[in-house]
């Protein structure tokens, strides 16, 4: 996985589209707030394919719903993971610089 399929997956989980180019892209508040959105994100999609779990073993819920719940936290998961990869990657590099 490469950060540009990282961020489409993300934009994909959002129901966004990516930006042209970088010029177009909106200004973000920081990275921090990003970073906290995304995590945000992901435990809210964790959290509605668990209540979806749980609604099929109750005998209440769709078995379409359950496995679209899980995919869409499947995906949420992998990007978090992806970025986090990616910002460490960062550090590493950056720590490899010369002063």
């Amino acid at each position: 996985m490469n950060p540009l399929m990282a961020a489409k997956a993300y934009a994909a989980v959002q129901g966004g589209a990516l930006p042209a180019s970088p010029a177009a892209a909106p200004v973000q508040s920081g990275f921090a707030d990003l970073l906290s959105n995304v995590v945000g994100d992901m435990t809210q999609t964790s959290k509605a394919a668990e209540t979806q779990m749980t609604a099929m073993v109750q005998g209440q819920g769709s078995l379409i719903d359950v496995v679209t719940a899980v995919s869409s936290a499947e995906a949420s998961l992998e990007t978090v993971m992806a970025v986090r990869d990616q910002v460490i990657s960062a550090y590493q590099e950056i720590m490899r610089m010369p002063i």
